[in-house]
C-alpha cells in the first residue's frame, strides 16, 4: 500500500477579485502530522474547506484519497470518507448541552429507536476522560462554557467519530499549556493507530513539537515543503512563509513608564473574580497570565462593564469614572479587543471599513448628522495597509475574510478609536508569524506615545516577550505581580496552578 493517504493535484479556487488557490499540488502521508503553514489569507483555510466540502474547487484539479479520485460535495460526505474537522471557529449549538453537541446527527439509540441518554452521557464522559479534561460536564449547556472549553468540546466531537484523517485548524489557540500537552498526547496515541492529521497553526514552537512534514503556502501558492519538522530551520521556514526574515520576533522597546494612568480597586463578580486591584502606568504593557478559566477575560469584561460587577471602582488619571457598560468604557478612552472576535468583536454583515470606523463615527467622522465619507474611507484604507489586512477592498464584507484577517480588523477598529487604555485579550490568536511581529510593534508604538496596554495571553513566550510586568491569576484572584526582570515561565506557572 502507498504511503500517500491524500493527494492534491492542481487545486485552484477563485472568489470574486481573489485567486485564493493557484494549482496547489502536494501529498500527505499516512500516519503523519502534516502541518500547513502560511500567513493569514495564504489559502490554508480555503484548502481545508474544499477538503471538507464547504467549498468546491475550480475545474481542472483532483483530490485523491487512498489513491482514488474523490469529489467532496458537502461536510456529510467528507465525514463519510473518514475526514473529521475541528474548525478554528466553533460550530457548536449554544443551547444544547455538551453530549448533545458531540453526538448531534449521530445519536445513540435504543432498540425501540429512542435516544439512549444513559449510553450517550457515558460515551461522552469516556471521550472527555481520554482528552484529560474531566472538568467539563457532558450535561452543561455549551453557551455556559468558556471559549477554550468550547474548543475542547469541538475536539471531543471529532475524535469520537473515529476518523482516519483529522483536520485541526488552530486547535490550541484557546487552550492552556496543560490542555495543549493533553491534546498532543492524544494525537501521538492516535498516530500509533494509523490516524493522519492535517494541522494548521501559527505557533512556530508547535511545528517541532508535533509536526512530521509541512507544506508552506503564500498568496495561494505552494512556496516550500519541509520533510522533517523536528530538524527544520525556523528562520528558513519564516522566510518561506512571509517572504522575508524577521530579525526579532519581539521587537525591542525601551521602557519609558510614567505616572499611573489607570487604576482598578476591589472589582468583584460573584463566583467569578474576587478583590481584583491593580495599577497601570502610562507607557506600560501589563500582562495577564494564568490558566484558561482563571478569570483573566472575566476581569477585562468586568472592567468595561460587559458583565455586571457587585463592587469595584475605576480611576483614570486619579479621577473615579463610571463604567457600567462598553459604551461608557469607549467614552472614557478604554478600548477592548475581545477573545471571541466573531461574536463580540465584529459585525460580520458589515464591511471592513464599517467595522474599523464604528466606535469612532461620532467623534472622528461626523459633524452633526453629516458623515465625512471621504475621511472615513481614507482612514480605513490607512489601517488596512498598516495592518496588511488581506482583502480585495475595504467594502468587502467582514464575513468573507479569513479568521486572522478578521482579527486584524478588530485590532484596526480599536487603533482607529485612539483610546488611551487598551485591553487586548489574546491579540495574536489565529495571527500568522509575520503579523504577530507587526502587532507587537504596534503595541510598542502605542505605549511609546503614552498609552497604557493590558495584554491577556495564554502564550507565555508572548507575555515574557512584550510585557513590562505580569499579573498572574488563579481561581478568580491575582496571585502574583512580577516585574519583567524577574519573570520566567517556571515562576509564572508556579503561581498559576
Amino acid at each position: 500500500m502507498s504511503d500517500s493517504i491524500l493527494r492534491f493535484e492542481n487545486i485552484s479556487k477563485t472568489f470574486p477579485g481573489v485567486k485564493a488557490l493557484k494549482n496547489m499540488s502536494f501529498e500527505i502521508r499516512r500516519g503523519d502530522v502534516h502541518v500547513l503553514l502560511g500567513e493569514n489569507g495564504a489559502g490554508k483555510s480555503t484548502l481545508i474547506k474544499i477538503l471538507t466540502g464547504v467549498y468546491q474547487a475550480d475545474e481542472g484539479g483532483t483530490i485523491y484519497l487512498n489513491e482514488k479520485p474523490v469529489q467532496i460535495h458537502d461536510i456529510l460526505q467528507s465525514r463519510k470518507l473518514g475526514i473529521g474537522t475541528v474548525f478554528q471557529e466553533n460550530s457548536l449549538i449554544p443551547h444544547l448541552n455538551v453530549a448533545e453537541n458531540v453526538f448531534l446527527t449521530r445519536e445513540i439509540r435504543t432498540a425501540s429507536g429512542t435516544i439512549d441518554w444513559k449510553r450517550t452521557y457515558e460515551e461522552c464522559e469516556r471521550w472527555i476522560r481520554e482528552l484529560g479534561v474531566d472538568h467539563i460536564n457532558p450535561r452543561t449547556q455549551v453557551r455556559r462554557l468558556s471559549v477554550a472549553d468550547q474548543q475542547i468540546v469541538e475536539i471531543v466531537k471529532v475524535f469520537s467519530q473515529n476518523p482516519s484523517i483529522i483536520i485541526l485548524d488552530e486547535p490550541t489557540s484557546s487552550l492552556s499549556e496543560h490542555e495543549i500537552k493533553n491534546l498532543f498526547r492524544i494525537i501521538e496515541t492516535l498516530k500509533k493507530k494509523g490516524v493522519t492529521f492535517i494541522y494548521v497553526s501559527h505557533r512556530m514552537e508547535e511545528i517541532r513539537q508535533i509536526g512530521d512534514r509541512a507544506t508552506i503556502f503564500r498568496d495561494g501558492e505552494l512556496t516550500g515543503e519541509i520533510e522533517n519538522c523536528k530538524t527544520a530551520d525556523m528562520d528558513e521556514i519564516i522566510n518561506m512563509i512571509v517572504g522575508r526574515t524577521l530579525e526579532e520576533k519581539f521587537p525591542a522597546r525601551e521602557s519609558c513608564i510614567g505616572e499611573v494612568l489607570f487604576e482598578v480597586r476591589d472589582i468583584q463578580v460573584p463566583n467569578t473574580i474576587y478583590d481584583i486591584s491593580f495599577r497601570l502606568h502610562r507607557g506600560e504593557v501589563l500582562g495577564f497570565s494564568g490558566l484558561v478559566g482563571s478569570g483573566r477575560t472575566s476581569t477585562a469584561k468586568a472592567i468595561i462593564g460587559a458583565i455586571p460587577r457587585t463592587s469595584g471602582e475605576i480611576y483614570i488619571n486619579g479621577r473615579q469614572v463610571r463604567v457600567t457598560n462598553p459604551a461608557e468604557a469607549i467614552a472614557n478612552g478604554i478600548g477592548y479587543l475581545p477573545e471571541d472576535r466573531k461574536v463580540e468583536g465584529l459585525i460580520l454583515s458589515k464591511s471592513v471599513k464599517e467595522n474599523i470606523t464604528l466606535p469612532s463615527l461620532k467623534r472622528k467622522f461626523s459633524k452633526g448628522v453629516i458623515l465625512d465619507a471621504k475621511k472615513e474611507r481614507k482612514t480605513a484604507e490607512e489601517y488596512r495597509e498598516k495592518l496588511r489586512i488581506k482583502t480585495p477592498g475595504i467594502n468587502r464584507l467582514s464575513k468573507f475574510l479569513s479568521g486572522g484577517n478578521q482579527q486584524k480588523v478588530v485590532f484596526a477598529k480599536w487603533l482607529c478609536s485612539e483610546a488611551n487604555i487598551y485591553i487586548f485579550d489574546e491579540p495574536t490568536r489565529g495571527i500568522d508569524v509575520g503579523a504577530k511581529s507587526e502587532i507587537y510593534q504596534i503595541i510598542n508604538d502605542l505605549v511609546g506615545k503614552g498609552a497604557a496596554v493590558i495584554v491577556i495571553s495564554s502564550e507565555l513566550p508572548e507575555i515574557l516577550g512584550i510585557c513590562d510586568r505580569v499579573l498572574v491569576m488563579r481561581d478568580g484572584r491575582i496571585t502574583a505581580d512580577i516585574d519583567r526582570r524577574d519573570a520566567t515561565q517556571e515562576r509564572i506557572m508556579s503561581y498559576s496552578i
